[in-house]
């Protein structure tokens, strides 16, 4: 077993998703075996200890279907109609199914401004985080019943990618009706050979993909190359395998070489810190008293409105601000859950009387240790 097919196997925060070719049968409606077979290989995984996020297309296959629609509409109003049709039996499938196996569901609608706008980035990470805290298991899809196209992810392999990005998984699995990345189409070409394992940002793949999706999806192998890299930016490796293979996933995080594993460079902690350190711009600054600066230096711990002595600047919830002591050396950074007012009301006080001054507790944590990296 190669190092990267060990990492795979040690996954304990997995995002799975399944694309629409899979889940509707190639457009012939529900396919009633593959849930079944994919709900009990999840359920199984759950068994081991796994925290796992579904990322589910299909709600527009199913719609169609419901509606007796041969072919995917083009213009936006039919298919937000469609989408809205075919959650509502998409997500009975999965509801009733993972409920036979005693485990609890909820469905999560992302848009483009739940990942981009800083403020909805914390609350859709604090949801899902929150819901595998409780052992629930969330069924993530994009909102296409609202959605616009200059807004729209794309193609649920982005989707899947950002999620991953949010809840710092260690892999991602893209099942797909593709048994994984070939050196060139095997529809072509019958002397493809399947690239068994590969580093996330090798150019050289680039060359090997191509071609778009069939009617029912949005994404081909380039979007899930893409959706690898983007979720390789936070330390998670990306398995696309086939889902029609039997038990898949259970096979794959056993360490059992199916598909096309691309690898990330670093663990998902450690690029999340990096992302913290050095790609987002500060947009402010809270002082911290000696006590806060010291464990926040020698443990690690969350920074709590207690240890807080006064707020600089003029920033937002979900913007990153510089933790600096009382003379003015930066502590840490991270991603601030008040906005500098509301911290300027908080300060000093302990956490328990932010509701009370608040009218409101957004998170017990002034900066979620998490979501900050020490500086000094």
């Amino acid at each position: 077993m190669t190092e990267g097919r060990q990492q795979l196997s040690r996954a304990t925060r997995i995002v799975v998703k399944i694309g629409s070719a899979l889940l509707t049968n190639d457009g012939q409606g529900l396919c009633v075996e593959g849930l079944d077979a994919w709900v009990a290989q999840i359920a199984g995984l759950r068994a081991k200890g796994c925290e796992i996020v579904l990322v589910s297309s299909g709600a527009v296959a199913e719609g169609m279907t419901r509606l007796g629609w041969s072919r995917r509409p083009e213009d936006l109003h039919h298919l937000q109609a469609a989408a809205a049709v075919g959650q509502m039996g998409l997500v009975q499938a999965y509801e009733a199914r993972f409920r036979e196996h005693g485990l609890q569901t909820a469905q999560i609608l992302l848009g483009h401004d739940d990942i981009s706008a800083r403020d909805r980035y914390l609350n859709a990470r604090g949801t899902l985080l929150t819901l595998l805290g409780l052992s629930v298991l969330p069924i993530v899809n994009e909102n296409d019943s609202v959605v616009t196209d200059e807004i729209r992810f794309g193609d649920n392999d982005t989707l899947a990618a950002l999620v991953a990005n949010l809840i710092d998984a260690d892999a991602l699995l893209i099942l797909t009706d593709q048994s994984g990345l070939y050196s060139s189409d095997p529809r072509y070409n019958p002397e493809a050979e399947l690239v068994s394992e590969a580093d996330a940002a090798d150019k050289s793949l680039d060359a090997m993909v191509g071609g778009s999706a069939g009617s029912l999806g949005r994404g081909g192998m380039m979007t899930k190359l893409r959706a690898a890299r983007l979720a390789a930016r936070s330390g998670a490796n990306t398995l696309i395998a086939g889902g029609r293979e039997p038990n898949v996933l259970s096979r794959a995080l056993s360490g059992e070489a199916l598909g096309t594993l691309l690898l990330a460079k670093e663990p998902p902690m450690t690029a999340r810190k990096k992302w913290l350190a050095g790609q987002l711009r500060l947009r402010g600054s809270v002082v911290v008293d000696d006590g806060a600066a010291r464990v926040l230096r020698q443990q690690g711990r969350s920074l709590l409105s207690v240890g807080v002595v006064a707020a600089r600047g003029q920033f937002e919830r979900g913007d990153l601000v510089s933790c600096v002591d009382a003379e003015g050396r930066e502590v840490a950074r991270g991603l601030v859950n008040y906005r500098a007012d509301e911290v300027t009301r908080i300060a000093g006080k302990p956490t328990a009387e932010i509701a009370g001054i608040l009218g409101y507790l957004a998170e017990p944590e002034l900066i979620h240790r998490d979501n900050m990296v020490v500086m000094s």
